[in-house]
């Protein structure tokens, strides 16, 4: 008797996807093994996806595992990947590399054609009934945006990939803020499950409107415009005051 698996569902999903919508559809990938990532990577091709997006998942606990081999691993898994398929391949990154433009260098020289900023890794937590250790799920808040456009502003116009940012996205002006720190794409995902898909017009309506006010006649005008390289003050994306910063709270703030 065969079974379905979580793969045939979604090979069936995108499948629906490709019949129904005009815009691209983007497969995400997450595999074990490398034959597993390389068979469900020519699944996806072959169901229509228009790109891929590798996200690869890994926490280096084993501390004899040098970060040259870490590094080395993601790099091998897109060019394996980048082999067996003819779609453009984007990669999703955790926060956690000692020199991320360097490893972004790397991908791109690996094929990748997109990086997307940054991976959510789930934490355990501890059932304080049962001690045991069990996996939840907390969903982002807009504070977890201000890492990604950091890093958007210092890696625009530095590197030659496509920017996509993604974690902790809920409102327009989370939005507006990774688009003028130089993201090509932003992606939705918490916001659209606590609010459903009338949180992306919402969204889309305020940033029209903040546009209007400002007197952007496009995206495209917006875009890097306050990026490290056209900053006021271009320190501000590598340099923190702290005495300044924690000067500037006032009661109240984020409660």
């Amino acid at each position: 008797m065969a079974y379905r698996s979580h793969l045939d569902d979604y090979l069936e999903k995108i499948l629906d996807l490709k019949r129904s919508l005009s815009i691209p559809v983007i497969g995400s990938l997450n595999g074990i093994s490398m034959s597993g990532w390389l068979e469900h990577a020519r699944d996806l091709e072959k169901a229509g996806c228009d790109a891929l997006e590798l996200n690869i998942y890994y926490v280096a606990a084993d501390l004899s595992q040098p970060a040259q081999e870490i590094e080395a691993r993601y790099v091998e898994i897109l060019r394996q990947v980048g082999a067996q398929v003819s779609l453009p391949i984007a990669v999703k990154l955790g926060p956690h590399f000692s020199s991320l433009g360097h490893m972004i260098g790397q991908l791109r020289e690996a094929g990748a054609t997109g990086i997307s900023l940054f991976n959510r890794f789930y934490h355990p937590d501890i059932d304080l009934l049962d001690m045991r250790v069990k996996p939840r799920i907390h969903l982002s808040s807009s504070d977890e945006s201000m890492e990604r456009i950091r890093w958007l502003g210092l890696l625009h116009g530095q590197v030659d990939v496509d920017l996509a940012a993604t974690g902790g996205f809920h409102r327009a002006t989370d939005v507006i803020k990774a688009v003028l720190a130089g993201a090509d794409v932003v992606g939705l995902c918490s916001v659209l499950l606590k609010k459903g898909e009338r949180a992306l017009g919402d969204i889309l309506s305020d940033i029209k409107l903040w546009m209007e006010d400002n007197e952007y006649e496009s995206v495209a005008q917006m875009k890097g415009s306050v990026c490290q390289h056209h900053a006021i003050n271009p320190v501000a994306y590598e340099h923190a005051n702290y005495l300044a910063v924690l000067e500037s709270y006032t009661t109240g703030e984020n409660d």
